[in-house]
């Protein structure tokens, strides 16, 4: 029997006392009068089902009860004996997870599974008995709630417990849906539990179950979750927020007279409307009283809620907002054209009247705000409607696929702590974007999201050959931060692979995941690469063409036998360069000018140095060598560089150019000589360009500079 399921609440937020209109979904109040029964008898526990029931016909007039009957006799049979840390028979906590889900209008599958999710764990029920009497679908959502065992995963459990509901999620949202019912009246109930565990089961509550309530879209779950983790790790200022509600809920309301005011507006214009307040909770009255620096007016308690038929109503209805009041221009935001991810739709908008005073208002039909307060749960079971994908799985109901892309990266990671971090690293996201690929496919990512992050969602490991990206048309670093509606070009060469600072990059955990694995595969490349990167001055990895093709290497040749060499990017040598070679992963001999910091640092940590020496021939691809400009920032400087280098007949392969520093600009270019003697006047020609300074290789300026 789980520890968490105690029963004397820690004193819980209520609320503002419900007012004329429309308040938010008072779960804890149902729960408690349908639990006690009118009699207020503990022990009536009939009454508790019948009142289920009648809940459930509210929603779902023709459901029917008999599995919702059967559900509750295995249930109380089997928790029979069994109590809860208070002295209450356990068999209450089922019947008010089930009463909570019955009152988001959940449909009947998910209300008897939510009657029996803790059978298997608890008791001597068995899922095999679960199939047997009430179907596959029962025992699905059953198992994706029940805890594995400590015995077996030891400190691990939690997270691979998460993890298992996850995983069942992505076939079934129901079993979330469930468990955030299951973890709402753990949380009513914890009064009993010691202080520190209290706070322990409130933390995971706020990183993990909130973030998850709040992409299904569940705000009534959501709302009262905060509040009551908010009441258990922040008692003061808890007690501070309900202070001031209580003080405002003793003073007529100013929002009772704008609200008849947009009433006379919206019956005046013919529009059908229902409006009402819909009064803060205790967190949103916290963070509202830190936004206004402690002074909270008659308007920041509550928000004016007007509900309407049609999608049309609503618009109309904000016309009307903004022609006979003052609206505030920046508060509007428009949810029905484009949703959030967690399927929440409605207009919100602000409006100030003659004295200067700002009511915020929300504008939406009866059914948005059926979706805004349930989330999924309000989809009754989201897959009679919605079509399997070809290979048989269930698809994700949510919008765009967050939960898709959590299941995707959870997969590498294998280890229970890297899952743990990077779960709740992906939740603290608290909004989503959308960019467009090349191919006119679309990525979903959470805000802040980089290129690295589209890259890892659009390819996979693939991403790590990723050398370049157009964003909007132009060339862009791979750190760059996307916006919605972006369009994503990536640049890829087979290959190369990622450098250290890609991490610095990555927001996603698949993205962070996929790196770290490779890095970790490649030391040696890695190192390279770093190395690359603090002698280019840490500019960013140079940008191929997408006509570009990589060029075959110069050709040198080393006294290993079967040896393969490639030539180093952190100072891209050519002939007739004096240069060693190291041996780096597969056996392969990375060819380093003998200047190049990296041997001193490879020789300082005991790697044996290899002979190296250019072939004779020329390669017919070329020699690639990487040069850099400084110069006086002006305009057209890279339009007559480039041209600079062409006139020599020298092919640009990549280019980058970091941003001006006190007049100053520095450009850096990868090219293919068609002679190594082509460098030197090439170089001179760089130089005359008006404006430039100093031309001179990668890496070992003074010597580079003058040796050409």
């Amino acid at each position: 029997m789980s520890a968490e399921n105690a029963v004397d609440a820690v004193t819980a937020p209520q609320g503002t006392e419900r007012r004329r209109g429309l308040s938010r979904l008072d779960l804890r109040r149902l729960g408690r009068a349908a639990l006690l029964g009118a009699a207020g008898g503990r022990d009536r526990l009939p009454d508790a089902i019948e009142h289920i029931a009648k809940v459930h016909r509210g929603h779902h007039p023709r459901a029917d009860l008999d599995a919702l009957r059967r559900a509750y006799v295995l249930a109380e049979a089997s928790h029979r004996g069994q109590f809860r840390k208070s002295g209450e028979p356990y068999i209450t906590h089922p019947l008010a997870v089930t009463l909570i889900l019955a009152e988001l209008g959940a449909e009947t599958t998910t209300l008897t599974a939510s009657l029996l999710h803790d059978t298997v764990e608890d008791t001597e029920v068995t899922l095999d008995q679960v199939r047997e009497e009430f179907g596959e679908e029962v025992r699905y959502l059953v198992d994706g709630v029940t805890k594995l065992e400590k015995v077996d995963y030891g400190a691990a459990a939690e997270p691979e417990t998460f993890r298992k509901m996850l995983v069942a999620t992505g076939n079934d949202v129901r079993v979330m849906s469930i468990k955030l019912a299951d973890r709402l009246h753990n949380m009513r109930t914890l009064g009993v539990m010691r202080p520190e565990k209290q706070a322990r089961i409130a933390k995971v509550t706020r990183d993990v179950l909130i973030p998850l309530a709040e992409r299904l879209g569940v705000q009534a779950l959501k709302t009262e979750l905060e509040d009551l983790v908010f009441a258990i790790l922040h008692p003061e200022d808890y007690a501070r927020a309900r202070e001031l509600m209580l003080a405002h809920n003793a003073a007529p309301d100013p929002l009772e007279k704008v609200a008849d005011e947009v009433r006379a507006v919206l019956r005046d214009a013919g529009i059908t409307a229902e409006i009402g307040i819909r009064a803060r909770h205790v967190l949103s009255v916290h963070r509202a009283r830190l936004k206004r620096g402690g002074e909270l007016g008659g308007s920041d308690f509550g928000r004016l809620l007007v509900l309407v038929g049609e999608d049309a109503d609503c618009y109309a209805v904000l016309g009307e907002l903004h022609t006979c009041f003052t609206p505030v221009i920046a508060e509007f935001k428009d949810f029905i054209a484009a949703p959030k991810f967690n399927l929440y739709q409605s207009l919100h908008t602000a409006i100030a009247d003659r004295d200067g005073a700002i009511t915020e208002v929300l504008v939406r039909t009866r059914q948005m705000h059926r979706v805004a307060e349930a989330g999924v749960v309000a989809l009754g079971n989201p897959y009679t409607t919605a079509d399997s994908s070809d290979d048989g799985e269930r698809t994700d109901p949510t919008r765009p696929g967050w939960l898709s892309r959590l299941l995707e990266w959870q997969r590498d990671a294998s280890d229970p702590d890297m899952f743990w971090t990077a779960l709740r690293d992906e939740l603290a996201q608290d909004r989503e974007i959308t960019v467009f690929s090349a191919d006119g496919g679309t990525i979903g990512l959470p805000a802040g999201g980089t290129c690295v992050d589209a890259a890892y969602a659009l390819h996979g490991e693939a991403a790590h050959t990723c050398v370049g990206v157009r964003v909007n048309g132009r060339l862009a670093s791979l750190g760059t931060a996307l916006r919605d509606g972006d369009t994503l070009h990536l640049l890829m060469a087979a290959g190369s692979g990622p450098s250290p600072d890609w991490l610095g990059h990555a927001h996603t955990p698949a993205a962070r995941i996929a790196i770290s694995r490779w890095l970790a595969a490649h030391p040696e490349s890695a190192e390279e690469e770093a190395a690359a990167q603090r002698e280019g001055g840490g500019a960013s990895r140079p940008v191929r063409t997408p006509d570009d093709t990589p060029p075959a290497e110069p050709i040198a040749v080393t006294d290993r036998p079967g040896a393969a060499v490639r030539l180093a990017r952190c100072c891209t040598p050519v002939p007739p360069d004096a240069v060693t070679g190291f041996v780096i992963r597969g056996g392969t001999v990375a060819v380093h000018r003998t200047e190049c910091p990296a041997v001193a640092r490879m020789t300082s940590a005991g790697r044996a140095p290899q002979t190296v020496r250019w072939r004779t021939e020329t390669p017919a691809a070329g020699y690639r060598v990487t040069v850099r400009a400084e110069a006086l920032g002006r305009p057209h400087l890279l339009a007559d560089l480039t041209e600079a280098i062409s006139a020599e007949g020298v092919g640009i392969l990549a280019a980058d150019v970091e941003p001006p520093q006190e007049q100053r600009v520095r450009h850096t270019y990868t090219i293919e000589l068609p002679e190594p003697g082509a460098l030197s006047a090439l170089m001179r020609a760089m130089r005359r360009v008006p404006g430039v300074y100093d031309v001179y290789r990668t890496q070992a300026r003074p010597m580079a500079a003058t040796s050409g």
